[in-house]
């Protein structure tokens, strides 16, 4: 490996590495619950599993290949590895992030869908759908997981969390905030006793992701 190569997976583990405590910290998991991932080339980096991310360093960093086969680290990767890989085997993304978040994981328990109470939902690419339920860590739930995620970048696991995937790890953690928020949102407003949330059509959002196509700033 190349001192550049060296250097360009240095920062992405750091990048993995902050991004994980970032979920603890802001309460989307608990303890050791949930993983990060990020793509270099086809190198994989993926959050140990069972350590605390705060403990975390970089003589910690964990590599494998698209078919899971360890390149370095002396750790045994996250217990969700066959989750992560079906992401990058099968979309472009270059970031995974799955948590436990509180709200996203009460709604995969009661709706097979979150209905469309905002427009943060074409922000994931329309109504996120919730994959069947299968153990963590098996083939299985890699497998319900990529049918939710049909032309989506997230979706809720039944009983589980969450998981979402960008093209950076900045834009996986934003997606998985989007959701747990849009997850809270649908709880609050359909707690109302004799009240139903109004909900956007499928044209409404469609309208939405349109505008968000030129969202933000140029360049």
């Amino acid at each position: 490996m190349s001192d550049q190569q060296c250097d360009e997976i240095g920062r992405a583990w750091g990048g993995v590495v902050a991004t994980a405590r970032r979920t603890a910290a802001e309460g989307l998991v608990v303890g050791t619950s949930g993983n990060v991932s990020a793509r270099v080339g086809s190198t994989i980096l993926v959050t140990p599993s069972g350590v605390p991310y705060d403990r975390l360093g970089p003589e910690d960093a964990v590599g494998v290949d698209p078919e899971g086969n360890r390149l370095f680290g002396t750790m045994a990767p996250t217990s969700e590895l066959p989750l992560h890989l079906a992401v990058y085997r099968n979309t472009d993304a270059a970031a995974v992030v799955h948590t436990h978040a509180v709200h996203a994981t009460a709604v995969s328990t009661l709706v097979t869908e979150i209905p469309p109470v905002h427009y943060a939902a074409a922000m994931l690419g329309g109504p996120v759908r919730v994959a069947a339920y299968a153990r963590y860590g098996t083939p299985e739930l890699a497998g319900h997981m990529l049918t939710a995620l049909r032309d989506r970048t997230g979706c809720l696991l039944r009983n589980h969390g969450t998981v979402t995937y960008g093209a950076t790890l900045d834009q996986a953690y934003d997606r998985t905030a989007q959701l747990e928020w849009l997850c809270r949102l649908w709880l609050a407003a359909s707690s109302v006793p004799g009240r139903s949330p109004s909900l956007l059509t499928p044209e409404q959002l469609d309208e939405v992701g349109e505008a968000l196509k030129g969202y933000g700033q140029p360049g």
